[in-house]
C-alpha cells in the first residue's frame, strides 16, 4: 500500500486491529445468564492507549471487554506491542469474576506509564445495581506491569464501597512525566440519597424530581440525567430544596512508583445537588499537578473546571474555569435519528511537554446547534484561556446538518509542536440504510501557527479505510463505540486507539500510526 505525504510532512501508517476474540467466551464464574441487561460478546469498547517513555515500540492499550447494555463489561483487557505491529492481549487479573476476582463487571479502562517504564492500569470494578435500586458493591483498583504490559501484578484497592448510596466513577490515572515515584489516581464518588442506604427500603425521596434510570457502571448517562433535569427545574423556576444528590471529587496518589498508595480522599466538594465528573490529571514541565473535570452545577449547567496542586498533589487549590461547554446531551444518527452515547458533557486535555501549553477538546453546539469540536489553549498553566473554536473539518451542510455532527474527540501534544485530535463524523453518509460514521485527525503545528484560530488547523487525515455502519455498534444508553478513544505519542509518531463496529454489536479496537517529519514516507509501512 502506498502512502501519500502531505505538504507539512506527515503520513499514516497501516490501519491496524489492537484487540482479538474475547478471552471471555469459556468463561462461567459471573452467571451471564442471571444477570440483568444484554452482554454483547466479543464488543471491545472505551480504549486507552499509551507509550512506554523508555521504548517508542512498546506500546499498552486497554479496553472494556464484552460490554453490557446497563453497564460495564465482563472484564478489561490491555493489549500491548513490543515492534508497534503486532498486538497480544492480556486481562487484568483479579478484578472480574472472569479474571479471579470478586466483581461481576469492570469498566472505565485507563493506562499510562511512567517515565522509567512502570506501567498502571486503573479500574472500576462493581457488582449490578440491587433490586431495591441501590448500587452493588464497587470499587477502583491500580494494577501494575513492569515489562512493558506483558504480564500485571494483583491490584490495589484505591477504594471499595459497600451496596448502597455510593458509587466511585468515572477514574483516570496519570504517571508523573518526571518522577518515577510519583502517580496520581482521580475520580468522582457520586452519593445518591434516593437510593436506600444500605440495600433496604427506598426512602420518600425515591420518587423526587432529580432521579436518575442509569445505574452503577452507566455513571455518564446517570450525570446527563441529572443535568437535564436541573435544568429544566431552573428553567422552570424550582431550584431543589432537599439534597437529592453530591458528587465530590477523589484523589490519591502513589509516592514509591506504585508500591502502595495513599489513603483516597475528597479534594473538591461542589455542593449538594451538583457534581464533577470525568476527572483528568495532567502534569505540565512546571511540574504543577493540575485536575481538570466537568463540574454540574445545581441549575443543570456543564463548565470544565480545574484544581491546581503546586506540592506535588499534596494539597489543590480552586476551583478555575477553563469553558462552558454548551450541549443538548448527545448526538443523534443523521438519518433515523437515534441516540448515540457519546462524549457530551466530557472533555479531553493535554499538556504539551515541549513549551508548558494545555490544550482542551470537547463536544459542543455553540457553533451550528449540533454537536462539533471545541477547542482553547492555555500557554500560562491554565490560568486564562483562548476563547473556544471549531476545529472539525466535517463539510458544512445545512441541507442535512445531522451529518455535520463531530462527536468523541480526544487531544494529544505530538512531536514538534504539532497538536493532534481525533473524532468521528458522518460526513460520507448517504441515504443507503445504514449510518456510515469515519474516524478523522486534525492537525495544527503550534511551532509557527496560532492554534488559537480554526483557519490554522488546515491538515486532516482520514484513518479509517472505509465507513463503518454505527447502528451495529452494542446499546448502552445510545449507540456506544465509548466514552473516550485514546491518543499517545511516541517519538516522532501519534497513535490513536478507537472503535470500529466491524458486525453486527461486534466491535473491535484499531490503531493506524500518523507519522511525523523524518518518518513520513511514499513507500509502504514495514
Amino acid at each position: 500500500m502506498l502512502l501519500a505525504s502531505t505538504a507539512l510532512g506527515q503520513d499514516l501508517g497501516q490501519l491496524r486491529k489492537i484487540s482479538g476474540p474475547s478471552p471471555f467466551a469459556n468463561c462461567t464464574a459471573d452467571d451471564v445468564g442471571s444477570q440483568l441487561g444484554t452482554n454483547y460478546p466479543n464488543t471491545e469498547i472505551e480504549p486507552q492507549i499509551a507509550a512506554n517513555p523508555t521504548d517508542a515500540a512498546n506500546l499498552i492499550s486497554g479496553w472494556q471487554q464484552d460490554r453490557w447494555s446497563n453497564g460495564g463489561s465482563r472484564g478489561l483487557v490491555a493489549g500491548y506491542t513490543r515492534d508497534g505491529h503486532s498486538w497480544t492481549s492480556v486481562p487484568i487479573p483479579k478484578i472480574t469474576r472472569c479474571t479471579g476476582g470478586r466483581y461481576q463487571r469492570a469498566s472505565d479502562p485507563w493506562v499510562d506509564v511512567g517515565p522509567t517504564g512502570t506501567a498502571y492500569f486503573m479500574s472500576l470494578a462493581f457488582n449490578e445495581d440491587r433490586p431495591t435500586g441501590a448500587f452493588g458493591p464497587n470499587a477502583m483498583y491500580v494494577s501494575r506491569s513492569r515489562n512493558g504490559g506483558q504480564h500485571w501484578g494483583d491490584p490495589i484497592a484505591l477504594k471499595k464501597d459497600k451496596a448502597g448510596q455510593f458509587l466511585n466513577d468515572k477514574n483516570s490515572l496519570t504517571a508523573d512525566p518526571k518522577d518515577p515515584d510519583l502517580a496520581y489516581a482521580v475520580w468522582d464518588r457520586l452519593r445518591d440519597f434516593t437510593l436506600p442506604p444500605s440495600g433496604g427500603e427506598a426512602s420518600a425521596q425515591s420518587e423526587s424530581a432529580v432521579k436518575v434510570k442509569a445505574g452503577a457502571g452507566d455513571g455518564v448517562v446517570a450525570a446527563r440525567q441529572r443535568a437535564q433535569q436541573l435544568a429544566a427545574l431552573s428553567k422552570a423556576g424550582r431550584q431543589p430544596t432537599t439534597v437529592f444528590f453530591k458528587g465530590p471529587t477523589y484523589f490519591t496518589r502513589t509516592t514509591n512508583g506504585g508500591d502502595s498508595w495513599e489513603k483516597a480522599h475528597e479534594i473538591y466538594d461542589p455542593g449538594p445537588n451538583a457534581q464533577t465528573i470525568n476527572n483528568i490529571v495532567v502534569v505540565p514541565p512546571s511540574g504543577s499537578v493540575l485536575d481538570f473535570f466537568t463540574d454540574i452545577t445545581p441549575n443543570g449547567g456543564t463548565r470544565i473546571g480545574i484544581l491546581r496542586s503546586f506540592d506535588k498533589g499534596q494539597t489543590f487549590r480552586g476551583p478555575r474555569y477553563a469553558a462552558t461547554i454548551a450541549t443538548v446531551f448527545g448526538s443523534v444518527t443523521p438519518d433515523t435519528q437515534e441516540l448515540v452515547r457519546d462524549a457530551s458533557i466530557l472533555f479531553d486535555v493535554a499538556a504539551d511537554q515541549r513549551n508548558g501549553n494545555i490544550y482542551l477538546v470537547w463536544q459542543d453546539v455553540r457553533f451550528s446547534g449540533v454537536d462539533e469540536i471545541a477547542f482553547a489553549m492555555s500557554k500560562n498553566g491554565g490560568q486564562t484561556w483562548s476563547d473556544p473554536i471549531r476545529i472539525n473539518k466535517t463539510p458544512r451542510d445545512r441541507s442535512h446538518i445531522l451529518r455535520q455532527q463531530a462527536i468523541i474527540p480526544t487531544v494529544e501534544a505530538g512531536p514538534d509542536g504539532k497538536i493532534v485530535v481525533t473524532y468521528y463524523d458522518y460526513r460520507l453518509d448517504r441515504d443507503d440504510g445504514r449510518e456510515a460514521t469515519d474516524y478523522w485527525a486534525v492537525i495544527c503545528d503550534s511551532r509557527s501557527l496560532d492554534c488559537g484560530k480554526s483557519s490554522n488547523w488546515g491538515i486532516e487525515l482520514r484513518l479509517t479505510e472505509k465507513s463503518f455502519n454505527i447502528l451495529h455498534a452494542p446499546q448502552a444508553g445510545g449507540y456506544f463505540l465509548g466514552d473516550y478513544m485514546g491518543l499517545a505519542h511516541a517519538r516522532s509518531r501519534v497513535y490513536p486507539a478507537f472503535g470500529l463496529a466491524d458486525g453486527n454489536n461486534i466491535t473491535n479496537i484499531f490503531t493506524r500510526p500518523i507519522r511525523f517529519g523524518a518518518e513520513s514516507t511514499t513507500t509502504a509501512e514495514r
